[in-house]
């Protein structure tokens, strides 16, 4: 597997030492965000502060170039797959602990530091920001289902789903090097019981859902195909399945909606149908990036 890499030459006026933090960032064709969102990961830091690493793999845009611009290592690969780009960008990390985060994921320098000093407490594993979304753009249905599914997995969420997660040495020597798995942080998630992971409240990484249903179908379809594997792995999920009666208690306590629910349930219904044919015919592309590009757009 042939890796390249390039170190854009930046002359700073002051530096720190030692990095407190390697961040690695998998990237493919993210040309349109990647740029603006290490400008935000790195505005206010000190140079050198944050070792942040980006694996451009099977790129066909410039994400290699924006990324270079952005005065950050750059390895590029030919090889396709998010795991296997993650565990490129982990060779190449300098110190612990270490942000695993998605190229179009917003994470400024003040949330890396809280997840940082929440990755020095006592027992603390791995910890992930709380998500924010962004729902600019989306359809009327995609909102509801959205709004139905964040109030139903926010309880159960830590580590999957929001676009970032941390993990310490002690973290790290469980889960790397990482195997070829659809789901990287439902694997992590599953890696760590609930007292040796945190959401730190102090940071937050701002996340764009699927705009439409098609979109959303996509994702979701990928989702399910990701958590049997980690159940053939050996993996479960220690929260449990989602049950009806959580969305029952969310329309008694008037959270959501009747026809926030309805638009849920129709939704749901045509995932698993969606997961099914495509369990029966085979599946396709399982180990390469979803299709779904619409947080691929500079907001």
């Amino acid at each position: 597997m042939a890796v390249r890499s390039t170190l854009n030459a930046v002359t700073p006026l002051r530096s720190v030492n030692r990095p407190i933090v390697s961040v690695v960032v998998p990237a493919h064709n993210e040309e349109g965000v990647l740029a603006g969102n290490l400008a935000r990961l790195l505005d206010g830091t000190a140079p050198g502060e944050f070792d942040v690493v980006v694996v451009a793999n099977a790129c066909t845009d410039g994400t290699a170039e924006a990324a270079r611009r952005a005065g950050v290592r750059v390895l590029e690969t030919a090889t396709p797959g998010k795991a296997n780009a993650l565990r490129i960008g982990d060779e190449a990390c300098r110190t612990f602990p270490r942000v695993y985060m998605d190229a179009d994921v917003v994470l400024t320098a003040e949330s890396v530091r809280a997840l940082v000093a929440a990755a020095a407490r006592p027992g603390v594993l791995a910890c992930a920001p709380v998500p924010r979304w962004d729902l600019d753009g989306a359809s009327a249905i995609s909102r509801r289902v959205h709004k139905v599914h964040d109030l139903l997995i926010a309880p159960s969420r830590a580590l999957s789903g929001v676009g970032v997660y941390v993990l310490t040495e002690e973290g790290h020597a469980r889960v790397f090097p990482m195997p070829d798995v659809i789901s990287d942080d439902g694997l992590v998630h599953r890696t760590f019981a609930a007292e040796e992971r945190a959401v730190v409240a102090g940071a937050w990484s701002l996340v764009r859902p699927a705009r439409t249903v098609r979109a959303h179908l996509r994702r979701r379809v990928r989702v399910r195909q990701g958590n049997r594997e980690l159940d053939a792995l050996g993996l479960p999920l220690a929260e449990g399945r989602l049950e009806l009666g959580a969305l029952r208690a969310l329309m008694a306590r008037r959270a959501v909606t009747r026809l926030d629910a309805a638009c849920y349930l129709a939704v749901l219904a045509l995932d698993r149908a969606l997961t099914r044919l495509r369990a029966l015919s085979g599946g396709s592309s399982r180990r390469h990036w979803g299709t779904d590009t619409g947080s691929r757009v500079q907001a």
